[in-house]
């Protein structure tokens, strides 16, 4: 239920702001009688934590091809998940998307920076790394690459497009292994296994999430690593004086000091009736509204809106190269 940022991100994720048909046909929330507050217009937008959890867990978890999936590989592997937090993964996709280091100078800074390019060992013979054709899953493939190979694997990133296409490739082992997310390939599994109205496996806790991507993955021939903390995901920002105003740190907070009239919430079309957004806001955070701004999901449309004072709070991605976190 979650979209991913990039380009291409339609190709790699499921619907936005949640499934058409679970709330998907409520009328929007009633408008909110409290005071709230008025937007506020600035070029820096800073992403607010999902404190209660509204979005489900999309973090990201290295997929390998099980009989490849040596102790050695997916240690080496869960080296990477642990050095990824928020703010890195932010950090890390702004080095490409904004600073224009290649994905591969991207990954080596990093890797330095962490300890990322010493201290493996076990591994041997030749791994192919998939990465779908978006920056940060190219980056992340690089990071692999470079943690493969200090532990002894020769270790190729060969660039690939969408799930449907390199999925396969990691059952048979053309790939052997492709950073993930994990509610969105947990949910991809379940509805090749299941059938495409099979009830949702993936939920908004990661280890759950990961747990039923294993036990899915596991009748396909594929093994998951530990998720890291870092996700790309569903999320809201604010302005930076919005957030400083108000001291602003997570959603709760949001909704405790800007429930009310004076609230503007940008979003896809589709927002209003949706429970990962406006639907979700009111039943997980108890958030009421004022009015609705109609922009993108997590495009430039709602940022522009953000920016410019025409939206209070809007719908974004996690791993947005353009957020800082508060």
């Amino acid at each position: 239920m979650i979209i991913l940022a990039g380009a291409l991100a339609s190709s790699f994720a499921l619907t936005a702001c949640g499934k058409s048909g679970s709330s998907g046909t409520s009328a929007p929330p009633t408008a909110a009688t409290g005071v709230g507050c008025a937007p506020i217009a600035g070029d820096q937008l800073v992403l607010l934590a999902d404190d209660k959890k509204l979005q489900n867990a999309d973090n990201i978890v290295a997929v390998a091809n099980s009989k490849a999936a040596t102790p050695a590989m997916m240690t080496a592997l869960d080296k990477v998940a642990a050095s990824l937090d928020q703010p890195k993964l932010l950090a890390l996709n702004k080095a490409v998307d904004v600073d224009r280091k290649t994905p591969q100078q991207a990954a080596k800074d990093f890797a330095d920076a962490n300890g990322l390019a010493t201290g493996g060992s076990g591994g041997s013979g030749n791994v192919t790394i998939g990465a779908a054709n978006f920056a940060e899953s190219q980056t992340l493939a690089e990071l692999y690459k470079i943690v493969l190979t200090a532990a002894g694997f020769n270790a190729t990133v060969q660039q690939s497009t969408n799930r449907e296409v390199y999925e396969p490739l990691l059952e048979s082992g053309q790939l052997t292994v492709f950073p993930e997310y994990a509610a969105t390939m947990t949910e991809f599994l379940n509805k090749k296994a299941n059938g495409a109205n099979a009830p949702a496996k993936a939920s908004t806790d990661a280890t759950a999430t990961v747990a039923a991507l294993k036990d899915l993955g596991s009748k396909y021939g594929l093994s998951a690593g530990t998720p890291s903390t870092a996700n790309d995901q569903n999320a809201f920002a604010v302005t930076k004086p919005v957030a400083d105003k108000y001291s602003l740190k997570t959603l709760s907070d949001f909704a405790a000091k800007c429930s009310g009239s004076a609230t503007i919430l940008a979003g896809p079309a589709e927002c209003p009736n949706r429970p990962f957004c406006q639907v979700g806001l009111k039943s997980t955070y108890g958030l009421e509204v004022g009015s609705f701004f109609q922009g993108d999901a997590g495009g430039p449309q709602t940022k522009t809106a953000l920016r410019t004072g025409k939206a209070t709070i809007g719908l974004v991605f996690s791993s947005d190269s353009s957020l800082t976190t508060a």
